[in-house]
C-alpha cells in the first residue's frame, strides 16, 4: 500500500479519515505543510464546513499552491466533501469565492423543495454513470454516507463518474485525469467507502 498524504487545512474531522485509511493498511501522514504535501505520492484533501472558510484555510496556510502543484504534476488527488467542493472554480455558499479551478464547474445550493431537508443528511445510493478505478469491486446503487447543503454543478459532463438522486440528479464523484472528488464521507460509509479509499489508493 502506498503512502498518503492527509491534507490539515484546519477542518473536518481527519481524525476519521485518518482511521479509516489506516484500517485499510495505508501509511498516512497528516500535514498541514505545503512542503510536505509536495513530496506526497497521493494526495488526500478532506473537508467540512463553509466552502468560504475552507478556501481561506488553505490559502492563509499556503495550501492552496501545494494542491495545484501536485495535480500539475499528475499526482493523483482526492477531494472528500467540501473537498471534492473546492476543487470546482466557484462556491456559492454565503457569496461568492473562488475555488482552486482544478476543475470547470461551480457549486451551488439545492433547489428550494417542500420535501427536501437541507442539508442533505444520511444515506443514499450512487448512481455509477461510467467506468473508473474509484468504483471497482463497488454494486452500481450502493449505499454511501452524506452530509452537505450545496452540491458541485460541473461543465464539463465527461467528468463525473457518479450521481445521486436527492429531489434533483446531482454528480457525487467526479474524476478528470488524477483529480478525484467525492461529495459523500467515505470513511463513514463502511465497507463501500473503505473499498472507494483502497481503489484509491492502489488504482489511481
Amino acid at each position: 500500500m502506498k503512502d498518503v498524504i492527509l491534507i490539515d487545512a484546519g477542518t473536518g474531522n481527519l481524525r476519521s479519515v485518518q482511521k479509516a485509511l489506516e484500517n485499510i493498511g495505508a501509511n498516512v501522514l497528516r500535514t498541514a505543510d505545503p512542503q510536505k504535501v509536495l513530496t506526497g505520492e497521493k494526495i488526500i484533501l478532506p473537508g467540512v464546513g463553509a466552502f468560504g472558510d475552507f478556501m481561506l484555510g488553505l490559502r492563509t496556510s499556503g495550501l492552496e499552491e501545494a494542491v495545484k502543484e501536485v495535480a500539475k504534476k499528475n499526482i493523483p488527488l482526492l477531494g472528500i466533501c467540501v473537498g471534492m467542493q473546492a476543487l470546482f472554480e466557484i462556491g456559492e455558499e454565503m457569496g461568492k469565492h473562488k475555488g482552486l479551478g482544478l476543475l470547470a464547474g461551480k457549486v451551488i445550493p439545492f433547489p428550494k423543495m417542500p420535501e427536501l431537508k437541507i442539508p442533505h443528511t444520511g444515506w443514499n445510493q450512487i448512481e455509477v454513470k461510467k467506468e473508473a478505478s474509484l468504483f471497482n469491486q463497488v454494486n452500481d446503487e450502493a449505499y454511501v454516507y452524506f452530509n452537505h447543503s450545496y452540491y458541485c454543478h460541473p461543465k464539463n459532463s465527461s467528468d463525473v463518474i457518479a450521481e445521486t438522486n436527492y429531489g434533483i440528479h446531482y454528480a457525487c464523484a467526479v474524476q478528470h485525469e488524477n483529480i478525484f472528488g467525492v461529495q459523500f464521507h467515505p470513511e463513514k460509509s463502511q465497507r463501500v467507502g473503505l473499498q472507494i479509499l483502497k481503489n484509491f489508493l492502489e488504482d489511481s
